[in-house]
């Protein structure tokens, strides 16, 4: 291919970005300097004649979104980010690459450093959370139309489009006619392993456009050819693909558009070949005054922009609404919830936890007008929308609830996408089973420690017969496994109702719902003073005397609990009741406080599932019944006897302890 260069003013841009993605990689001795080799131009127009924010202001709100889904190429966007004059990204930070501390980390890391939207490096899931930022600009727009139009930029490689998870993102981001997502994919036809004819042969092209995608191919190194369709994709009113037909390692004499240039140091005698070849002149992580000048100016246009759009937001008569959606306060929930819950304790609904989230959402949702519901194609088994609240259509976005399709993958980044936002605070749902399919989307909001609420029923073998396909005996406990990841599984309408409190309450992890298919009783027959689910385990049932066994259950099982503590004090023995719904939330508590509730008396744990994850709250000597492998297809009472969690296997393994 015949490259052709057409701008003196992006070319030492784009050629900055190239020498310190190559000096970074070889002082760090790892990395990947392909990527931000090839896509320096593209990102140099971008940023030049486009992209709208304030490094002094990183989190104006509506500043234009910039995604590298391609995270293994972070020294792009670090380089982009030193230029652009962020006080935190000074060019010591460059020069400790990868290093301990530092904030450049081999893939970009939200919270990290400014200017990073996501943290990107699972390939795809960049692309689909940016489908979630365009959807929330949407849902914003429709809200606020005079504060908040910006667009979504993002940079996909190859990589991005084979993954799955990328077929879910362009088909959402088509059918909702997401204007303001524009996708730069950098069409270097090379993987790590060689050309992209070993494993694709996929037209791209065709399959956005079949999406309902705007597609147009790009000479990735001709900055007005790469304006001109950055000009075409602003104006269109459907999602935009710029094919950018680039060279990987743009630059490097000897090594440019082969695989080798992908992840390893370039070799100084390569870097300095490279620099003839671009001719700059400058000795390691050295940047001339006028290209530092250049990068400022983008700075100086997005800080008289963000200077403007505060004078607007100033005088705006939605001022006060756009504020409390930025804040978030859940006050108001607060008494309405405190209402709520003394109802329950009068009407004790037998309701299955399913259904009694719904009851919380509608007050939930009456509550907080920042509230944004969904489901995968679930809505009327998982109960995720509440009294008066529309759906979202391609051509209206003044509804509160989407319809996300079976894309269960999908949908959890764009949920994600959504809370990054700042502007929304997103919940969607499936069944608990398929959280195997969203779990990389869960992990990723866990570790930015994103408040995305994924909300989960039929939660275990309880759902029937539907077999073991949909029986999640294993998922709690893979959940579980996963850092800063909130599981609650409460036990009745009460319990359900606090959960959702946790859950608007949380603003530093995601919380998943694990909700039950079946009927179960109100176990939580009075109003407590404080939340007692939030706790994480409490004693729900006491003895008088010293307690001979403790039973601890979550969810569906704590009826069954119940029933044997019964069939136990029948027998005069002294038992203890204790609901778990989130082992996460009792790990938090003080040591004294879960002594206490777990006593020293034998202790049997009842869960639907595999016991693994409980060795929190049970000693290698104590019971569990449980699952030991998969469910079967049966009504759910021949399954309970089936596998023997019922109340006189509980009882019965009680008294082998006592």
């Amino acid at each position: 291919m015949t490259i052709t260069m057409k701008s003196a003013d992006e070319r030492p841009m784009a050629n900055a970005i190239r020498a310190l993605a190559m000096d970074a990689v070889q002082a760090a001795n790892s990395g990947h300097p392909g990527m931000p080799m090839g896509m320096a131009d593209v990102a140099a127009v971008l940023f030049n004649r486009y992209i709208m924010l304030d490094p002094a202001h990183d989190k104006w709100p509506n500043r234009d979104r910039f995604v590298l889904s391609a995270g293994h190429g972070s020294m792009l966007l670090y380089a982009i980010n030193h230029l652009l004059g962020y006080d935190d990204m000074p060019m010591e930070q460059l020069r400790r690459f990868r290093q301990m501390g530092s904030r450049t980390a081999g893939h970009p890391e939200y919270g990290h450093a400014k200017g990073i939207e996501v943290t990107t490096g699972p390939l795809g899931q960049g692309l689909a959370t940016a489908v979630g930022m365009a959807i929330s600009q949407r849902l914003a727009e429709a809200r606020f139309a005079e504060l908040i139009d910006y667009f979504t930029y993002v940079i996909a490689g190859d990589g991005c489009l084979m993954e799955g998870i990328s077929h879910e993102a362009i088909d959402m981001a088509g059918h909702m006619r997401l204007g303001h997502l524009v996708v730069m994919w950098d069409d270097n036809r090379i993987t790590i392993d060689g050309d992209t004819n070993l494993s694709t042969s996929t037209d791209q092209k065709t399959r956005f456009a079949a999406a309902g995608w705007h597609v147009r191919s790009v000479d990735g190194h001709d900055v007005e050819d790469i304006a001109a369709a950055l000009d075409e994709a602003r104006r269109d009113p459907r999602p935009s693909l710029l094919a950018c037909r680039t060279i990987i390692g743009f630059g490097a004499p000897n090594k440019q558009g082969s695989h080798d240039v992908h992840g390893a140091p370039l070799g100084n005698a390569e870097i300095a070949a490279a620099r003839v070849q671009l001719g700059w002149d400058h000795p390691a992580f050295e940047i001339p005054d006028e290209v530092y000048a250049a990068w400022n100016k983008i700075a100086e246009r997005g800080s008289d922009a963000r200077a403007t759009w505060d004078a607007s937001l100033a005088v705006s008569d939605k001022k006060a609404d756009f504020t409390a959606h930025l804040q978030q306060d859940i006050t108001p929930l607060n008494k309405a919830m405190a209402a709520y819950k003394a109802k329950l304790a009068i009407d004790l609904p037998k309701v299955a936890t399913r259904k009694a989230s719904q009851m919380a959402l509608d007050v939930v949702n009456a509550a907080l007008p920042f509230s944004i519901g969904g489901s995968a194609d679930l809505t009327g088994s998982n109960l995720t929308q509440s009294k008066g609240q529309t759906s979202v259509t391609p051509a209206d976005f003044s509804g509160r609830y989407l319809h996300y399709g079976i894309r269960e993958f999908g949908m959890s980044a764009a949920m994600n996408g959504i809370a990054l936002s700042g502007l929304f605070r997103p919940y969607g749902g499936t069944f608990l089973v398929f959280a195997d399919y969203a779990r990389p989307a869960i992990r990723l909001a866990a570790l930015m420690q994103v408040p995305t609420i994924f909300v989960m029923t039929h939660d275990s073998i309880g759902l029937g017969e539907d077999g073991p396909t949909h029986q999640p005996v294993e998922t709690l406990a893979s959940l579980r496994a996963i850092p800063n990841l909130t599981v609650i599984r409460p036990c009745d309408a009460m319990e359900t109702a606090e959960a959702w409190e946790i859950a608007m309450a949380t603003r530093t992890s995601p919380v998943v719902l694990a909700l039950s298919r079946q009927g179960l009783p109100a176990l939580r027959t009075s109003v407590s003073a404080e939340n007692l689910t939030a706790k994480g385990a409490y004693v729900l049932r006491d003895c008088d005397g010293p307690r001979q066994v403790t039973l601890i259950a979550s969810g569906s099982e704590v009826e069954i609990a119940m029933q044997a503590a019964d069939q136990l004090a029948a027998k005069g023995i002294s038992v203890a009741v204790v609901s778990a719904p989130s082992f996460e939330c009792f790990a938090k508590q003080p040591a004294a406080y879960r002594d206490a509730v777990l006593g020293d008396a034998p202790r049997v744990g009842v869960e639907a599932a595999i016991r693994m994850s409980w060795d929190m709250v049970l000693r290698q000597d104590d019971g569990f019944v449980g699952m030991t492998g998969f469910g079967a297809s049966a009504p759910i009472d021949a399954l309970y006897d089936h596998f023997g969690i019922t109340a006189k296997a509980v009882a019965e393994a009680a008294m082998t302890r006592l």
